[in-house]
């Protein structure tokens, strides 16, 4: 059965039945969860028509139908697990995107694999995340643009609503240095000949930048 297609009768077979064949067919081949693997729990959150159709961190077009989410760090193509604590229900996710921006969230997932989860409706749930296979094509750094530090947190936030969306979904990180905590206003891009064009982008705006490599698979 694809998981895609199902997702998208469902309205028409009911999703509850849609749930239990897709159990049913999983069971068979279930992915093995990486022995002692690092796993993160946590509140997850979902995204979806407002950002179907368009393009992810590492540059594939989102389809909320897709069984894909957002992780602030693991590589790109990363297979994860990811189960409600309330209710029990689990679903195979691929990262294809950074997310999510806001505090205390650790995936930001796709529609399709929300609806599963049973967290459309509340929008948010408790979470297990265990990884299922660490086996991703070498993809090299991504980067963040990070605008500005202050140890004020109401600067911070005066410089993310300066900023609006007109540059990417900017968010604040808190990082703690010697007891002291730092708000740092960031963006996330893409390969460097992007990242590079964003940032010049900004300083002709006005903003200094400092470009930071984000991650490596």
């Amino acid at each position: 059965m694809d998981t895609t297609n199902a997702i998208r009768s469902a309205g028409r077979v009911g999703f509850a039945a849609v749930v239990l064949a897709i159990g049913l067919v999983s069971g068979c081949a279930r992915p093995r969860v990486l022995p002692n693997a690092p796993f993160q729990t946590g509140t997850a959150s979902w995204y979806g028509p407002d950002f179907h159709g368009k393009t992810t961190s590492n540059r594939e077009v989102y389809d909320m139908y897709e069984m894909t989410a957002a992780h602030p760090s693991l590589p790109f193509g990363t297979r994860v697990m990811v189960t409600n604590l309330d209710n029990g229900r689990s679903v195979e996710v691929r990262v294809n995107d950074r997310g999510p921006f806001v505090k205390n969230r650790i995936i930001d997932l796709s529609y399709a694999a929300a609806r599963l989860l049973g967290m459309v409706g509340p929008g948010t749930a408790p979470v297990r995340l265990d990884l299922l296979s660490r086996n991703v094509r070498p993809e090299g750094p991504g980067y963040i643009i990070q605008l500005g530090s202050f140890t004020d947190e109401r600067n911070a936030r005066e410089l993310l609503a300066r900023l609006g969306k007109r540059y990417g979904p900017a968010f604040i990180s808190e990082f703690i240095l010697a007891g002291r905590t730092f708000y740092r206003v960031r963006i996330p891009s893409g390969d460097r000949p992007g990242t590079e064009a964003l940032a010049a982008r900004l300083n002709a705006a006005g903003y200094p930048v400092l470009i930071c490599e984000e991650y490596r698979s």
